[in-house]
This record gives structure tokens, C-alpha cells and sequence, in this order.
């Protein structure tokens, strides 16, 4: 008789490349038996939290991916009190699922990664960092050279221009960034929508919208073509 000896793991995604590469990275292992997608979701605008990704374009994305979406609703604005409450309860059901890992897309903020570690202490879930301290230009052309297909959908205005929102992942917006600006974004100099890749069955199609500036941030909001 066969024994499954893989682990049942969540993948924590954020509708990035870089949580999209995660994912891709350990079902590559064959370590994990990965049954989800844990997302977070600001419940007011229906859009993924901090990307600012519609909702059905998530589901879309889950979908092509093969995974069920878990998606934590919180409110906006959410202070930290309440997103952890949330988490908590996330993680809770995740355990009585069985689940002992969950997978992350972190690349090199250790207090980043400190704080998972620490909110996932006692719990019985182990966090996984299989893209962790890879350099991040080397990664970058990786994942473009793998197939991923993204788009540009935040950027923080402190450090790049607002025309980068809506733009591209691929090689010519990386020789196009300032020097000092991460090529991952893992500082927050942007974040990403993935619309294909080795991770998904099929690709999504997605038209570039509007613009749109809050808090120092532009947004550009896609749609599924």
C-alpha cells in the first residue's frame, strides 16, 4: 500500500509573482500537497489587500492554478489587532484541515519573516520559504524566462514614477527601473498581478485600466479581458 508522505501546505498568496513562484517552486519539490490559496481580501473594496486586485480576477488566478481560494475579509481601514484575530481564526481551520505548512513568498526581509514565524509559533503549522536569500535579479529573470506573465498593479510613488503602474514584468521594465529599486520589489517599490505562468493551466486574459492615486500609491486596475 502507498502512503502519501507529502505535507498538506496553504500557499499565502498575494496574486504576486513572487508567491506565484513559490508555489511553483514547491509543488517542483514534491514536498507538499498544497489544498489552498490563503489570501487576504479588504472586504469594503472586494480587492486583494495591499495589491488591490478585483476579487474575480483572484478567483481566476485559483482557479488556473488548480487551488481552493481561503480568503481572509478584513476591514478597511484594518488595524493590526484585527488582522491578526482574522489570521488566527484562518490558521485555526487550516490546522483542523490538517494543514502543517503554509508557504510563503518572502525573499529576504528577515523581519518579515520573524513576524511569520512568531504568529505561526504554537499553532502546529511550520512556515516555508522556498525563495528565500535567492538574488532577486537572478530570480526576476527566472521567472520571466520560466513563462510568468505579470503586470505592474502598485507602485509606491516614493520610488518610482507613476507610469510604471500598469506596465509589464519582463526585461525591459527591469533595465528600466531606478538603481537602488529592487527588481523583485521586495521593499515595496511595487507589486504585481501574474496572469500566466508554469504554476496556472492556462492564461488570463487581462486589460489595463485606470490609474488611480491614493495614500502615495498608484494603483492600475485590471480587468479580465
Amino acid at each position: 500500500m502507498l502512503v502519501n508522505r507529502r505535507r498538506k501546505a496553504l500557499i499565502a498568496w498575494s496574486s504576486g509573482k513572487d508567491s506565484a513562484w513559490a508555489l511553483y517552486e514547491a509543488r517542483r519539490s514534491g514536498d507538499y500537497e498544497i489544498i489552498g490559496a490563503l489570501t487576504t481580501v479588504t472586504d469594503p473594496f472586494a480587492r486583494v489587500s495591499m495589491h488591490g486586485v478585483r476579487e474575480e480576477l483572484l478567483r481566476a488566478q485559483c482557479e488556473a492554478a488548480g487551488l481552493p481560494v481561503r480568503i481572509v475579509r478584513i476591514p478597511f481601514p484594518c488595524p493590526n489587532e484585527i488582522y491578526e484575530r482574522e489570521m488566527g481564526k484562518a490558521v485555526a481551520q487550516a490546522r483542523l484541515d490538517d494543514v502543517t505548512h503554509i508557504i510563503f513568498g518572502d525573499l529576504f526581509l528577515q523581519d518579515i519573516r520573524d513576524y511569520r514565524e512568531r504568529q505561526l509559533a504554537g499553532s502546529g503549522i511550520t512556515p516555508v520559504f522556498p525563495l528565500w536569500l535567492r538574488p532577486t535579479m537572478a530570480l526576476a529573470r527566472d521567472m520571466i524566462e520560466g513563462g510568468l506573465a505579470a503586470h505592474i498593479v502598485v507602485v509606491d510613488c516614493r520610488k518610482l514614477t507613476a507610469d510604471f503602474a500598469g506596465r509589464r514584468f519582463d526585461a525591459a521594465l527591469l533595465a528600466d527601473l531606478p538603481p537602488g529599486v529592487d527588481p523583485c520589489g521586495e521593499n515595496g517599490e511595487f507589486h504585481s498581478f501574474v496572469s500566466a505562468g508554469p504554476m496556472f493551466t492556462r492564461r488570463l486574459a487581462v486589460t489595463v485600466g485606470a490609474r488611480m492615486e491614493r495614500d502615495g500609491f498608484v494603483y492600475a486596475d485590471l480587468t479580465a479581458a
